[in-house]
């Protein structure tokens, strides 16, 4: 390419850059909702976000076509994570973002992520140092947000990933796991009780919990406080997956509170993702129920069918989902690669940005889908249990949970699907 014609795509590209600042300047001009999250939300971008300053550094180094992809991603909304720090530095933080999204007429997604015992010790571990802390961390986070609107999604596996699920040694008592569940009805009572604002807990993913496990949980974690409950944080699932899995676990509270009497307390009940009342799981075609394979799931749909039936939708909890890697779906490593866990979902290679954020989703029950996991943040220094420091699918040391890595931002841009555009 001659000179002249790298000139002509580097200005364009910084024209798109600055056009992709003009949109998050002059959406003060919009007419403000009274609403916090209807099919007309439009979400907070931000301008300074990690995308876009690599858009800048790729077009520095003379790579125009990455620069216009992070040049697009950048255009996009992105939840911003708040993981650490005192109250005092977390209501601070908080209370600029809400302020900087409402100046503009927008819609900030936010993630609290600090409970104590985070992510069992693995990759993304931390958290406060007690429940005490978390509450005071909380408290903090609320009078952040004010009078001003958010949506918040509470504690990425939080829920999915309980103190007893840890290991044996972890919480043989179980006291752990009930502060756990209480500091998240916490959490979420407390955030809720701001004027404008609407609260997810999360809910793991559809290859995670048991439909009538995560409804339990759910349940149990004060999920009547909140407005919903948010899916495949962090993860690669496909948008379709998590919305039938979603359903059912909205149809499952419903039919453990407020379906038949005999059916009160019990959404161990409610049939999941491997249920089949026509065959046994023993392999044979036909017979093998999978939760990978939608085509097995109809007995779970026959169930709910039959006996929790169509209950009115403004009884059902909604939920919004994490489209931020999911365009090409689920990662699976070639049979026989690994021997033990290939963490298929810690830097799943090769995987794509997938639907854009937005509140119009068109589905009756999922709010938005949104770009909770920041596109392009590692996932932790995976290694898939070869007992080396070295990521084989890589060939490097991935970067430490929530780290910036340009190679996957690119590879997410790159393989978006549907193709990623400018957000105009």
């Amino acid at each position: 390419m001659s000179s002249r014609s790298l000139r002509r795509r580097a200005a364009a590209l910084v024209a798109a850059l600055t056009a992709c600042v003009a949109v998050t300047a002059t959406q003060a001009q919009a007419t403000p909702t009274q609403d916090v999250i209807t099919p007309a939300t439009k979400f907070y971008v931000d301008p300074h976000s990690k995308a876009a300053k690599q858009a800048l550094v790729d077009l520095g180094n003379g790579d125009t076509e990455n620069a216009t992809r992070m040049a697009k991603l950048a255009s996009w909304p992105q939840a911003a994570w708040f993981t650490e720090g005192t109250p005092g530095e977390v209501r601070s933080k908080v209370s600029r973002l809400v302020q900087r999204a409402g100046a503009v007429n927008r819609t900030p997604v936010l993630v609290a992520y600090n409970v104590p015992g985070r992510d069992c010790t693995q990759y993304s571990s931390g958290g406060a140092a007690s429940s005490a802390a978390y509450r005071q961390w909380i408290d903090a986070f609320a009078a952040g947000i004010g009078k001003g609107k958010a949506v918040v999604v509470v504690e990425p596996d939080g829920t999915a990933l309980l103190p007893r699920d840890c290991g044996p040694a972890v919480d043989p008592g179980g006291e752990l796991t009930a502060a756990r569940i209480a500091d998240l009805a916490y959490a979420v009572r407390t955030l809720k009780a701001q004027p404008r604002t609407a609260v997810y807990l999360d809910a793991g993913n559809v290859q995670w919990r048991p439909v009538g496990e995560m409804a339990r949980r759910l349940l149990d974690a004060g999920i009547r406080y909140g407005d919903g409950f948010a899916l495949n944080v962090s993860n690669t699932h496909p948008t379709d997956h998590n919305t039938r899995y979603g359903t059912w676990v909205a149809k499952c509270m419903w039919f453990a509170t407020r379906g038949p009497e005999e059916a009160r307390g019990h959404a161990e009940r409610c049939a999941g993702q491997y249920y089949s009342s026509a065959a046994p799981n023993d392999g044979a075609p036909g017979n093998a129920v999978s939760s990978a394979d939608p085509a097995t799931w109809r007995w779970t749909d026959a169930w709910f069918d039959q006996n929790v039936g169509t209950p009115p939708a403004e009884a059902l909890h909604h939920f919004v989902i994490d489209t931020s890697r999911n365009g090409l779906g689920a990662w699976t490593p070639e049979p026989g690669k690994y021997s033990g866990d290939p963490e298929a979902w810690c830097n799943a290679p090769g995987r794509g940005l997938g639907p854009r954020p937005t509140a119009g989703t068109g589905v009756p029950l999922v709010d938005a889908y949104l770009w909770i996991k920041i596109p392009g943040e590692s996932d932790g220094s995976c290694t898939r249990n070869t007992g080396g420091t070295i990521d084989p699918e890589y060939g490097v040391v991935d970067p430490p949970a929530g780290t910036w890595w340009p190679q996957q931002a690119h590879t997410l841009a790159r393989n978006a699907s549907p193709r990623l555009t400018f957000n105009r």
